[in-house]
């Protein structure tokens, strides 16, 4: 064993003390699993510390998935494929698309047959998980997910009261979340001013584009890569929407170049909503706890009555969200020969044991076992939880064409919303240039770099295949 894996090991006995004692091993042989997994390191953080301090008989050898490289413009999901034919690792790390290709075409064990047999308790994770999983697979639990994430609408109760506003409720529809937002001034500094809405990671009219048009089921191409669907009426109505929007002056805008503090006070009100200036923002769990640290460290400069509701939905599927995601869903390979040891990681990860102490590591992620989200000033986090896991739509099909494609379309499509954010052209002529230009790229008669007609903008699509 590596000296680093022995680090590894010796921090996890620490994270284990106060946990339930693990029944002394009795002598036996050990077995070793390969682990599909994008690094070694991020492994054992994620799971392997913990994994082997309770499991010593089982060793783990870890396949980094770095080193898939598509050729011959093959998709990174045909070369996954030959990945696993030829390392044969025994658990996966997969994303959704991968998860629902390896299991149409047989490549995965049947989890729910032997978590019955085992008794494996499935009914403390939350439904929404297991329900997109089983969505990807035809109705079967061929995996597993111990996290996902989550965002959702924070609301300043103080604000919404002392301008009249109606508070947001949970469910709605990105056209009524922007509407609330835009009853707040837009008047005044920008330093001091108050804004609607802070949506996430949105600097740009392409971030905030790809946003609403996730959750509406919208992709610029359809399922089978070969042709562009940029200019429908669905997508100039949502870039029409979010064009309007951004140049009404209610939206906070951020600025990732923006980093004026100096000390850690500082940084907590960097944050528009801690610090009173945004009525709504979309984010995480790490909002929840920055909220809690800065209402301890500088008392009354931090927003203190707030609550929240869910992220907008689509109307026509209001209980589901691409801002609720699953990142990693592990499966077992159903050629695995080590299949025994491989379920003991499988169910220890998504057991109880594991979320109780993973749960205490800090925000981001939510363990899917709920009975371990808890908020200490009995606040609604039900908001994360409420909605089921959506592929974003507009990412939804990317791994079906090649890299270069991705690259060049995604470049494209920043390109000519930033015109339209620019005010050079409206949404209706810039998404029929992304259709036109889109469709040359697709039939493999894309200009290298393609053309545009203004500089690309600085929210550049971020690939999923990673």
């Amino acid at each position: 064993m590596s000296k680093k894996m022995a680090v590894s090991l010796g921090l996890a006995v620490s994270l284990l003390a106060g946990c339930s004692a693990a029944p002394k091993a009795e002598t036996q042989e050990t077995t070793a699993v390969k682990v599909m997994f994008y690094s070694e390191d991020g492994f054992y953080y994620q799971y392997g510390m913990l994994f082997s301090a309770i499991h010593p008989e089982i060793e783990i050898e870890v396949v980094s998935t770095n080193g898939i490289e598509p050729k011959n413009g093959e998709t990174y999901n045909d070369a996954m494929v030959k990945f696993i034919k030829e390392k044969k690792p025994d658990v996966l790390m997969l994303n959704g698309p991968q998860y629902k290709q390896l299991a149409g075409e047989g490549y995965l064990f049947d989890l729910e047959a032997r978590a019955a047999k085992d008794k494996f308790d499935l009914e403390g994770i939350a439904p929404g998980i297991l329900d997109y999983i089983k969505g990807l697979s035809d109705g079967k639990l061929q995996g597993l997910a111990p996290e996902f994430y989550s965002r959702a609408v924070f609301y300043n109760k103080d604000l919404f009261q002392k301008y009249g506003v109606p508070l947001p409720e949970d469910r709605m529809s990105w056209e009524s979340l922007l509407q609330l937002a835009a009853r707040f001034p837009t008047d005044g500094e920008s330093s001091e001013r108050i804004y609607g809405l802070k949506p996430d990671y949105m600097t740009d009219l392409t971030s905030l584009t790809r946003q609403i048009g996730g959750s509406l089921d919208l992709s610029y191409f359809n399922g089978s890569g070969k042709k562009m669907t940029a200019n429908s009426d669905s997508w100039k109505q949502t870039v029409e929407m979010a064009d309007k929007a951004m140049k009404a002056g209610y939206l906070y805008v951020s600025n990732p170049n923006e980093q004026n503090f100096t000390t850690y006070e500082d940084y907590l009100l960097q944050d528009p909503f801690i610090s009173g200036k945004t009525a709504m923002a979309i984010d995480g769990s790490y909002l929840v706890s920055q909220i809690k640290e800065a209402q301890t460290a500088l008392k009354d400069k931090a927003v203190k009555n707030w609550g929240l509701v869910t992220v907008p939905v689509d109307p026509k599927n209001p209980n589901s969200s691409s801002l609720t995601s699953v990142d990693q869903i592990l499966a077992i390979n159903a050629q695995s020969p080590n299949i025994e040891a491989a379920w003991k990681f499988i169910t220890y990860v998504n057991g109880d044991e594991f979320a109780r102490v993973k749960s205490k590591a800090g925000p981001g992620s939510f363990m899917a076992r709920t009975k371990f989200v808890s908020d200490e000033e009995g606040r609604n986090l039900q908001a994360f939880y409420a909605l089921s896991p959506k592929e974003d739509a507009v990412y939804r099909d990317y791994e079906k064409i090649p890299n270069e494609m991705f690259t060049q379309l995604t470049n494209l499509i920043s390109t000519e919303l930033s015109a339209t954010e620019k005010g050079k052209q409206t949404a209706a002529e810039a998404l029929d240039l992304i259709q036109n230009k889109g469709q040359l790229i697709l039939d493999g008669k894309g200009e290298k770099p393609v053309e545009s007609s203004d500089e690309a903008g600085s929210g550049l699509m971020i690939s999923p295949r990673s």
